[in-house]
């Protein structure tokens, strides 16, 4: 295939809009997973100098290949990648080649004892915690600015939905808040995640035994004197599994997990976690901005091809359109816990393209949601003619309970709602169809009953709430280098 025709099979981000530009697009491109290969071989081979069982020359050499420009191709890989299964064992052959060629002697200690899956799932952890990183920061920004609307709009009220209908009052600073409340979980499901994400060794089928026998044969030959003489017998593989935690940044795994997938299903699953966080602030943004709701807009509202009036809310849909997506994409991560065997057939390849896209989703929609958080605009008059909208019936429950001692329990609530219906039917403020009823006219004086129809009187513990959300702050974690 020609690089033009290459070019043309290229997945640029054309239907997917939301990942397109993001920095965690270039985090997970193929060039960034070669580059992680090339990290986990490079830091291999020093973990394993750093125990005297190979040379420092030979780590030397590996690293300096390793930094060669252009000798790894992604597509090239990925073409030869499909005669064995999987980009390492090519990528493996390419970086032999290339040590080989400036010092023959070094060759030998390029990819030794590693099976093409502990190259691989490292890179993927390595991928998974660079581009996290970005995604946490997002994370972190949007929920800056949804604490923002919280605390500007503490009071502001507006109408309360269940089951699309209007409910009780709310405020809008306790819906932010509520939103601010998921953006944080999801960046503490996300960091802690980041933080466990392990290394991969052991070797052909996850005992390290390779591992063993090479510090074994560099012990015979004088190679391995001191901490290589150490790192020798039985037991080698451990020191160099911990040595290759360090070198790579990763968590040290207490098993090899090769067919004991946790790390990736826990990813996938906090991922998901985040998508559908994101998704609720989308969701409700998406249904505030409506014409006839009008509460809120974004920013700048996207275009129609078709109708020049429309201002869309083009960020939530986006932002949705990843939340609908992730979980699913989660579901094929999870089913790769049911691995057979020391190394499984398929489970593990197809977790390869699914992480990477719920990575992208992820790190597409947080970036998105800074966008699209940073620029709402909030509409409290509409908000407050909504509420207005049933002529009072939004705050029925208040008043139920007010005359209940009054009149009854049952009495009061069959009144307030024949008054209800009145106000509706008749168009007239509810204080006058309460008047009307016989059971309810004398019970309370008109300024108070005025007091009690005004929805924005009903705010509940709303207030306090918003400022017992805000009192939250994000669980920290620390950068890997």
């Amino acid at each position: 295939m020609t690089s033009a025709e290459a070019a043309s099979v290229a997945d640029v981000g054309l239907l997917s809009p939301v990942t397109a530009g993001s920095t965690v697009e270039g985090l997970t491109g193929d060039a960034a997973y070669v580059r992680a290969m090339l990290d986990a071989e490079v830091a291999l081979t020093r973990a394993q100098a750093a125990l005297g069982t190979a040379p420092a020359a030979a780590a030397e050499a590996v690293a300096a290949a390793a930094a060669l420009p252009g000798r790894f191709d992604p597509r090239d890989l990925a073409l030869r990648a499909r005669s064995g299964g999987n980009p390492v064992i090519p990528l493996a052959a390419e970086l032999t080649a290339a040590v080989r060629e400036s010092d023959p002697e070094a060759a030998v200690y390029a990819h030794r004892g590693a099976t093409s899956q502990d190259i691989l799932d490292t890179a993927t952890m390595l991928v998974a915690s660079r581009a996290l990183e970005p995604v946490l920061a997002d994370l972190l920004r949007a929920a800056d600015a949804l604490g923002a609307l919280a605390g500007t709009h503490r009071d502001t009220a507006m109408p309360g939905r269940t089951l699309t209908q209007h409910a009780v009052p709310t405020t809008f600073g306790l819906k932010a808040a509520g939103w601010r409340s998921l953006v944080l979980d999801a960046h503490d499901r996300l960091a802690a995640a980041r933080t466990a994400l392990p290394v991969q060794l052991g070797g052909a089928a996850g005992t390290l035994a390779a591992f063993s026998a090479f510090a074994e044969a560099e012990a015979a030959r004088g190679a391995g004197a001191g901490a290589g003489a150490e790192a020798s017998g039985a037991d080698a593989g451990l020191p160099l599994l911990a040595a290759y935690a360090a070198a790579t940044g990763l968590a040290e795994p207490v098993l090899p997990w090769h067919v004991l997938r946790t790390p990736v299903a826990d990813l996938g699953g906090a991922l998901a976690f985040a998508a559908g966080a994101l998704g609720k602030l989308a969701a409700d943004v998406a249904v505030l901005s409506r014409t006839e709701i009008g509460e809120v807009s974004e920013g700048s509202g996207g275009e129609s091809s078709a109708m020049p009036h429309k201002a869309n809310p083009a960020r939530a849909t986006l932002i949705a359109g990843a939340a609908r997506r992730v979980p699913a994409l989660a579901g094929v991560l999870y089913g790769g816990l049911a691995a057979e065997d020391e190394r499984p057939a398929g489970a593990w390849h197809a977790e390869w393209q699914t992480l990477r896209d719920a990575l992208r989703a992820v790190g597409g929609a947080a970036a998105t949601a800074v966008e699209l958080a940073e620029g709402l605009r909030v509409h409290p008059e509409r908000m407050r003619s909504n509420l207005d909208a049933t002529h009072g019936l939004i705050v029925t429950e208040r008043l139920a309970a007010v005359y209940a001692p009054l009149a009854g329990r049952a009495e009061a609530r069959a009144a307030v709602t024949r008054a209800g219906e009145r106000a509706v039917r008749e168009r007239t403020p509810l204080h006058e169809a309460l008047r009307a009823e016989p059971v309810l006219a004398e019970l309370l004086p008109e300024d108070r009953l005025r007091e009690l129809t005004d929805p924005t009187g009903y705010p509940g513990s709303a207030g306090a709430l918003v400022d017992r959300a805000l009192e939250r702050r994000p669980t920290p974690h620390r950068p890997r280098t």
